[in-house]
């Protein structure tokens, strides 16, 4: 691995570094949030149209700018400092990637230059509280968590030459502001028992529901007889590999996001420390929150430079350690955040500030992507650690 970066790659983080900090500041993240969109649009155009985010890690020949899977960690953690809401993850890291792999060329050639442009947005949903089973981070997805055929997620049924979607799925991020939808759903009965993805352009009932994370907005989309279109055009499609090579590589952007906003809370931490007095000197000088703080700097370095392998690892097909890092990257996230409330005194509790944003969005991605726990477990097995032979690198 060659851990240093290229020109390129330093300037796509210093551009958005630079953008964000004029744009997205804590003001500006409050109101985007509180907006119907649950982002902001103009800041969404301009990291579409002048940086081409997006379309970072789609081909040339579909618009993109044919980077890999490090370029869209880069930028996800500067996203990541400065919490930025936008459709960057659900559409760029999640759903365009199985549009490209499962696709028809007709369908890619319809979609995915829009999605690159930013013209159009795009969600995954999956039923349940299953996104971190179906990405293959938690557990194997080759099981029923499309609803199995029985009561509960989604089912599709032939109809008239077409397909119709039946039920229910929460938790869609940002699936009440896409244009489009990637619904899994489950087909076949129990003879011939799959599960496949759908193409959803209109109909349905959405619904944005309360987060925890408000920076990272989550919808209820409801389905009653509703016409789709198949992803692809093979009812035997792969679709559970599919997703587990998405689930490694968007694993690896979200543990590089996540260090991203462990890093910036660090420093906003440190910079408090350094001017809040307690018996006429700055708390800083304490060797005991020096400790402290120490202590979460050398986490978030190790942090960091697990999500980078895992990156890198991704883009040259080195193996799968997304889970492992984004394992280590919430932990880390969560542990410094809390550190951060703790060394802000009560002002660290309150609305007005936003430490607390962060320490929400550790516990936000823990119960999406996660838990730690079962991230590590899923990666231990993946490995082979348990099975007494050599491990799997």
């Amino acid at each position: 691995m060659d851990a240093a970066f290229t020109a390129e790659q330093d300037e796509i983080r210093r551009t958005l570094r630079e953008l964000l900090l004029r744009r997205c500041g804590p003001r500006e993240v409050g109101a985007a949030v509180d907006s119907a969109a649950g982002h902001d649009p103009a800041l969404w155009e301009t990291l579409s149209r002048q940086l081409g985010l997006p379309g970072l890690a789609l081909p040339e020949s579909h618009g993109g700018a044919g980077c890999s899977v490090t370029e869209s960690a880069l930028a996800a953690e500067e996203l990541g400092r400065a919490l930025a809401p936008s459709p960057f993850l659900a559409s760029a890291v999640l759903s365009a990637p199985l549009l490209l792999a499962l696709g028809t060329g007709a369908q890619r050639a319809e979609l995915l230059p829009r999605i690159a442009s930013g013209e159009l947005t795009a969600a995954l949903a999956v039923p349940g509280a299953a996104l971190a089973t179906a990405l293959g981070l938690s557990g194997d997805n080759r099981g029923d968590w499309a609803g199995g055929g029985r009561a509960g997620g989604v089912q599709a049924r032939r109809a008239d030459g077409g397909w119709r979607l039946y039920g229910e799925v929460d938790q869609v991020l940002d699936g009440h502001s896409a244009g489009l939808l990637l619904v899994a759903a489950h087909t076949g009965g129990f003879a011939r028992s799959r599960t496949l993805l759908f193409l959803l352009r209109d109909g349905g009932t959405r619904t944005r529901q309360t987060a925890l994370d408000a920076t990272r907005p989550r919808a209820r989309v409801q389905l009653r007889d509703v016409a789709a279109e198949l992803l692809g055009d093979d009812e035997s499609a792969e679709v559970a590999r599919a997703l587990a090579a998405v689930g490694d590589s968007a694993a690896a952007v979200l543990a590089a996001e996540a260090v991203g906003a462990a890093d910036r809370v660090l420093e906003r931490t440190v910079e408090h420390v350094g001017r809040r007095e307690q018996f006429g000197r700055a708390i800083g000088s304490f060797q005991a929150v020096k400790h402290r703080l120490a202590d979460r700097y050398v986490q978030v370095q190790a942090a960091r430079s697990a999500a980078y392998y895992a990156a890198w690892a991704t883009a040259s097909g080195g193996g799968r350690a997304g889970g492992l890092a984004l394992a280590q990257a919430l932990e880390t996230l969560r542990a410094t955040a809390a550190e951060a409330v703790q060394l802000h005194g009560g002002i660290g509790f309150t609305w007005e500030h936003e430490t607390h944003l962060y320490f929400k969005r550790a516990a936000g991605d823990e119960l999406l992507f996660g838990p730690v726990h079962r991230l590590r477990a899923r990666a231990a097995d993946t490995a082979g650690l348990f099975d007494g032979g050599e491990v799997a690198v």
